[in-house]
């Protein structure tokens, strides 16, 4: 197999298996209600199905992408897929609250695991520039489909088989990735590095996961609670201990000097603002679906198929103009798009229609996702040296990931609070929903509006490798010719 074909391959396989770590971020969201009834779930203890993926997944995201540099990122890309796959298999066999809990919070040490190392392989497997692009647009796809897909694929899968097929469909995939991963992934890993730094690893980890932990309390305790600011205080303790150590330590766990790329740090910036916006807003209009509108779980899915199609278009497109025009004006036109769909939302209504309160806006939404993922991707590894490419893609999606857990406890926090103020006011509990929507998606638009000033001011041309010298002269030649 040539050295080409295989490289394309490798992105191939890498994408598959991101796309099914992204899928299972929202993939629970429909099939909430059925696990609900079928486990015994409490009420208070059901947004756990989905709080203890992401807690576990955000927190410990940082350690698994330097892990990667350290210890090889084939092995641990390799490690994660089969810690998710085992994870998913008995997630699916769950039978109790406390197996399907425990089951999701594995999952989602798999997914910190694979995500950091598969991206940190597609960057030391494409030369920055043109051809990197061109990959990080095909992962940036995956990455706005899948957020997607998620909702849609839940939805089919627990209305026409049963919600442990939303587990269950990962057996398959995590089976091929590992068989397929030696053939055509090559190992590649920080040869420099001679110790591990574990009090950097412990502090980090226990750091961002209190942070996430508090996040998601937050809704149910208050923000204001005694328990929601110990949690949030302990965590900035542990973290402010971490940037402490890591300035003393000589082979720290994370170089902060990094971040001292404008682009890098304008990239994680605008990464923790999109997750903030969009997944709280696809929380927000799922329930809209399913509590005003009256859809069920497939009608649901399938409602999303409008927002997946033009966003896998929407990325290619953006992968392009990404490499003609640079990172900035893509992403300004993704966060403003992202602003306009939100926007678009504060004005749904309790009779409202698919045709004339949602699809203008998942149109929009469309165009968001994939000016959006794909332009933070690139910038995020900006002049990153390969040594140091899990340390990026670990960076990246822990604030896409905190970000999301922000905006889903803080939008949440919003709809609910105003739901109550309109019921205890007289008006019908539909009437009372849409009023909690309309906050919510007012605030998640000032929040992606805030995303189009993040980009314009932080984002820096100068750093970004548009297309090298190496990649231009054979396609003069070829134009000449």
């Amino acid at each position: 197999m040539s050295g080409d074909r295989r490289k394309w391959l490798a992105l191939a396989l890498l994408c598959v298996v991101q796309f099914m770590v992204v899928l299972d971020i929202a993939i629970v969201n429909v099939a909430l209600p059925s696990i609900q009834v079928d486990l015994g779930f409490s009420q208070e203890d059901l947004q756990w199905v989905i709080s203890a993926y992401a807690l576990v997944f955000g927190g410990f995201l940082l350690l698994g992408g330097r892990a990667a540099d350290m210890l090889g990122r084939r092995r641990l890309f390799l490690g994660g897929i089969v810690v998710f796959t085992v994870a998913s298999l008995f997630a699916g066999l769950a039978w109790s609250e406390p197996s399907l809990i425990g089951a999701r919070a594995f999952q989602g040490l798999g997914a910190a695991i694979i995500t950091p190392a598969a991206l940190s392989i597609l960057s030391t497997t494409f030369a920055e520039g043109r051809e990197r692009n061109i990959a990080l647009g095909a992962w940036g796809a995956v990455g706005g489909f899948g957020a997607v897909a998620g909702v849609l694929l839940g939805g089919v899968l627990t209305d026409a088989l049963s919600w442990e097929w939303i587990f269950f469909v990962n057996v398959p995939v995590g089976v091929l990735g590992f068989a397929l991963a030696p053939l055509l992934l090559e190992e590649s890993r920080d040869a420099h590095v001679r110790r591990f730094d574990l009090p950097g690893a412990v502090l980090v980890t226990g750091g961002l996961s209190s942070a996430v932990y508090a996040i998601t309390q937050a809704g149910q305790k208050g923000w204001l609670s005694a328990e929601t600011l110990g949690v949030f205080g302990g965590s900035l303790v542990l973290l402010a201990a971490f940037v402490a150590w890591e300035l003393r330590h000589p082979e720290p766990l994370m170089r902060f000097g990094i971040l001292q790329t404008r682009t890098v740090s304008g990239a994680n910036v605008a990464g923790f603002i999109m997750g903030t916006a969009l997944f709280s807003m696809f929380l927000m209009l799922t329930l809209y679906m399913q509590q005003v509108l009256g859809y069920s779980a497939m009608k649901t899915g399938v409602a999303y198929l409008a927002v997946a199609g033009t966003a896998i278009v929407w990325s290619g497109v953006a992968g392009q103009l990404v490499t003609r025009l640079g990172v900035k004006p893509v992403l300004v036109i993704g966060m403003t798009a992202l602003t306009a769909g939100l926007l678009f939302f504060t004005r749904v209504s309790v009779a409202g229609s698919y045709v004339s309160d949602l699809l203008p806006g998942f149109l929009i939404l469309g165009v968001g996702i994939g000016f959006s993922f794909v332009p933070i991707s690139i910038a995020a590894l900006a002049g990153v040296t390969a040594s140091e490419a899990g340390l990026a893609s670990g960076l990246i999606n822990t604030s896409q990931q905190i970000g999301g857990a922000l905006g889903i406890a803080a939008l949440s926090t919003i709809a609910t609070s105003r739901t109550e103020d309109s019921v205890g006011g007289g008006s019908p509990l539909p009437v009372g929903l849409v009023d909690g929507f309309h906050s919510a998606f007012l605030v998640g638009a000032i929040v992606a509006a805030i995303g189009i000033l993040a980009s314009l001011t932080l984002i820096r041309r100068d750093e970004l490798a548009v297309e090298t010298a190496s990649e231009r002269e054979p396609e003069q030649a070829l134009e000449a010719a």
